[in-house]
Formats: structure tokens, C-alpha cells, sequence
């Protein structure tokens, strides 16, 4: 009697990863890009593995994704960038998002985006792009599980208490007033008063 074949489990059968914190996510697919399918399914699921996501949908600018982010005190960034201008789409971004570097950006674009052009984009800043062998390896919810895994952290640990108090003209600071706010009495629980 032959022996079974012990095979691994393939990735899409992982099991979710558990988050620890709120993770908040903004995604897009970029400008000039109709391409949506990516995104949409990767949004779902974002939500089903417990993310909270703002989704804005295709054709979208680096400036409109940036400020949302900005808005939203959100973790991260999943975008698609299938139209071949994502060397200077994901530049243009990280570059915006220099005044807030605890927002992670995560990308793919298929085989558009080439190995070396992957291994730029990660020297420049992006925290991850993932190519078409990554999801070959790893899963749609491997993908999500690692863009998860590498934004569970607490939401108040990048708070600037004494930015707080320009919420008024700061749209930065008014989102992080906001998420204070949104944690409860967590979110004041802190060292907030030894800085005012």
C-alpha cells in the first residue's frame, strides 16, 4: 500500500492573521490605472481579516491617496499600479509622506513592476512590493497577513502629543486628536499631560 504524499498546506489556506490593534488602510489603484480588480479583492480582504480600510477606488492621484491617509491616521497604503509610471508614482509618494513615516506603503502591479525595479522602490522607501511570485508563494491572505503583521502596532505610539495642540490648523494633528479620541480613555491614558 502506497504512503500518502505529505504535502504543505498551499498559502490561500492559512488561516487569518489575528490582529492585536486597530489597523486602518487606505487603497487605491493609481492615476490612469482602470485596473480595479487587484485592489477590490485585496481591499475585501483587508476587511475580513479585520482591517478597517478606506477604499478610494481606481485612477487616483498620489496627492488625493497621501492627504486621505494623512486624514485617516492610517497605518498603511495598498496600492495597484498597473500603468507603468510606478517608479515615479511610489517616489512621488514616499516623498509626500516623509512628514509621516510611520504610514507604510505596500504595492503591486503584476509583471509590470520588474525585480529590480521592485528592489528600488523598497531602497527608496516602500515597505513592499509584491510581485507575481509573491502571490504565488504566499496567498492572497499571506499578502494581506504580511501587510497586517507589519502594521499591528499600537495606534498611539507614533502620536506627537505636543503636535496635538496645533489640531486646529493641522490636519495631521486634528486626525491624531481624532484617534485619541476613537482609542478612549487608552488614548489619554498616556503621558499626554506631561506634555501640555
Amino acid at each position: 500500500m502506497k504512503k500518502a504524499k505529505k504535502t504543505k498546506p498551499s498559502p490561500e489556506s492559512e488561516g487569518k492573521y489575528t490582529l492585536k490593534h486597530r489597523v486602518r488602510v487606505v487603497t487605491a489603484a493609481s492615476l490612469f490605472d482602470g485596473h480595479d480588480a487587484a485592489v477590490n479583492i485585496m481591499r475585501r480582504i483587508l476587511q475580513s481579516t479585520g482591517a478597517e480600510v478606506i477604499h478610494l477606488g481606481h485612477n487616483r492621484s498620489v496627492g488625493d491617496i497621501v492627504r486621505t491617509a494623512v486624514q485617516e491616521d492610517a497605518q498603511a497604503i495598498a496600492l495597484s499600479s498597473y500603468q507603468g509610471g510606478h517608479n515615479e508614482y511610489f517616489r512621488y509618494m514616499i516623498d509626500l509622506l516623509k512628514p509621516t513615516p510611520h504610514i507604510q506603503v505596500f504595492g503591486g502591479g503584476g509583471g509590470t513592476i520588474t525585480p529590480d525595479e521592485i528592489k528600488e522602490l523598497e531602497a527608496y522607501g516602500v515597505t513592499r512590493i509584491y510581485s507575481p511570485e509573491d502571490r504565488r508563494k504566499m496567498g492572497l491572505q499571506g499578502l494581506i497577513n504580511d501587510i497586517l503583521q507589519r502594521c499591528d502596532h499600537p495606534v498611539l505610539e507614533h502620536v506627537d502629543w505636543k503636535a496635538l495642540q496645533k489640531f486646529r490648523t493641522d490636519p495631521y494633528a486634528l486626525a491624531q486628536a481624532i484617534t485619541c479620541l476613537e482609542m478612549g480613555e487608552e488614548g489619554f491614558q498616556t503621558d499626554y499631560k506631561a506634555h501640555l
